[in-house]
């Protein structure tokens, strides 16, 4: 199980434009009550609390004296990946990160940690960034409610049961929201565990929230529930790269651990795309067949039934058939060989001889069939028939020299030659079908397998993760 970061509390509104550049202000110099320690409000009459980063003291950012609302038990040592201060241009405004929280839940005895980061532009207002293992999100405070459908507005209290034990079995749940339906992924009690500069809600280390997570890939939809009140955010999925260029850090991003719950499949459409050229591709292939049927002659030139003896010594055991004419266009030619062969096997070498010109087409053909009983089953192996077929042949006149090969203390075999000119074959059919299905069906497997991983870190996953 991974932690999904839920979605920090609202921002008051943002202030209304005006003509001037929106520069960001520089920051108000303040001492901490505390210790001591030189303070910067950077977010002026916007801020609600401040957290002192010398001693880690919460302080009421409403009240000039700046009260204590809450000591330090302990120096706070975390380290943001984006200091406090750092100015970038983001989602086309000059933003500065104010404050950082480390929130974090607990799960299976192991705990899952990540950094939530408070932009502020005197202009635009406030955003966040949610960093989890080098996965990150961009989040705004959603300023409807979504609906279930069916239902009408979402509730988190309505089922605030279910919120009690996350690892309870609840029915997964379909949330609507503007243009996207969000399915379920996780719910879990997040605790904040530091907090650095300052924010625009009460915030105390120690608050703890029931979080719920639904996901729409690149979207997530998060609820924050306590006991006064339930706030909806929406992030979108970002990489580490962009915010790098964006607040010019130095160095790279950590890499990204492991597959996030809103992470965009790589994939995105092209198993579908994939499926559809290759039904498209498939149509086409099937109306050529048809259309090879139609034109075929398919025409039976040539018949004949034979008995063959197996002799000792060296009798001459190979004949030659009456002439047949192969009349038409080019085309292949089929030799059928229908056998009786029961727990045996005969060899046949052919020899297919234009009369006029003297060209043949040699070639040999076994054709074995055995069968019997294994207990109370039947079983057999082989066949008694075969066919072969020789491409592009001239029209003229043919014969067949035929020679069978067979063990001399067997049985006699009776069988007849058929001869088609110009037959259909569908076998070119069945390899492009196979051809055109490999790219969609690879492409498919390795999509199911992303988001089969993407959900295993959900609430209703399959197995253990």
């Amino acid at each position: 199980m991974s932690a999904m970061p839920p979605s920090p509390p609202p921002s008051p509104p943002a202030k209304p434009a005006s003509s001037r550049p929106q520069v960001v202000p520089k920051p108000q110099a303040l001492t901490c009550p505390n210790c001591g320690a030189a303070m910067t409000l950077r977010t002026f009459a916007n801020a609600v609390n401040v957290v002192c980063s010398s001693c880690g003291s919460v302080l009421d950012a409403t009240d000039p004296k700046l009260t204590i609302l809450q000591e330090a038990a302990k120096k706070q040592h975390i380290r943001p990946l984006i200091p406090l201060g750092t100015r970038g241009k983001w989602q086309g405004s000059l933003y500065e990160v104010v404050g950082v929280q480390r929130r974090a839940i607990t799960a299976d005895e192991a705990e899952y940690a990540w950094f939530e980061y408070v932009l502020f532009n005197p202009y635009a207002g406030y955003r966040y960034l949610t960093d989890y293992e080098g996965h990150w999100n961009d989040v705004v405070m959603s300023t409807a409610l979504p609906k279930q459908p069916g239902l009408g507005n979402y509730s988190a209290t309505k089922i605030k049961d279910q919120f009690v034990d996350p690892s309870a079995k609840v029915p997964q749940r379909k949330i609507v929201l503007g243009d996207h339906v969000y399915t379920q992924f996780q719910s879990a009690r997040a605790k904040t565990t530091d907090v650095i500069g300052e924010f625009p809600w009460q915030v105390r280390v120690g608050d703890q929230v029931m979080a719920k997570d639904f996901v729409s890939p690149p979207y997530m939809l998060s609820s924050e529930e306590t006991d006064q009140e339930t706030t909806w955010s929406v992030g979108t999925y970002v990489t580490g790269k962009d915010i790098w260029q964006a607040f010019k850090l130095p160095g790279s991003p950590p890499d990204a651990k492991g597959i996030y719950a809103n992470q965009p499949s790589p994939f995105g459409e092209s198993p579908g795309q994939f499926w559809r050229t290759a039904t498209l591709l498939l149509a086409s292939a099937l109306t050529l067949l048809v259309l090879i049927f139609m034109i075929s002659g398919n025409k039976q030139v040539f018949t004949g039934s034979y008995t063959f003896q197996p002799r000792g010594g060296k009798q001459e055991t190979s004949f030659v058939t009456p002439a047949f004419e192969v009349a038409g266009r080019t085309s292949n030619v089929e030799i059928e060989t229908n056998t009786d062969l029961s727990n045996g096997w005969v060899y046949f070498n052919f020899a297919l001889i234009n009369e006029e010109t003297g060209k043949a087409y040699d070639f040999g053909r076994e054709v074995s069939y055995y069968w019997g009983f294994d207990g109370e089953e039947n079983w057999s192996e082989g066949g008694r028939k075969d066919n072969a077929t020789i491409p592009a042949v001239p029209p003229g006149h043919y014969y067949l020299l035929v020679e069978p090969e067979k063990g001399v203390t067997s049985r006699p075999v009776s069988y007849t030659i058929r001869v088609k000119r110009d037959v259909p074959s569908v076998s070119f059919f069945f390899i492009a079908a196979l051809l055109l299905l490999i790219p969609p069906a690879i492409m498919s497997a390795r999509s199911w397998s992303f988001e089969y991983q993407r959900w295993q870190e959900s609430d209703y996953s399959k197995g253990e993760s």
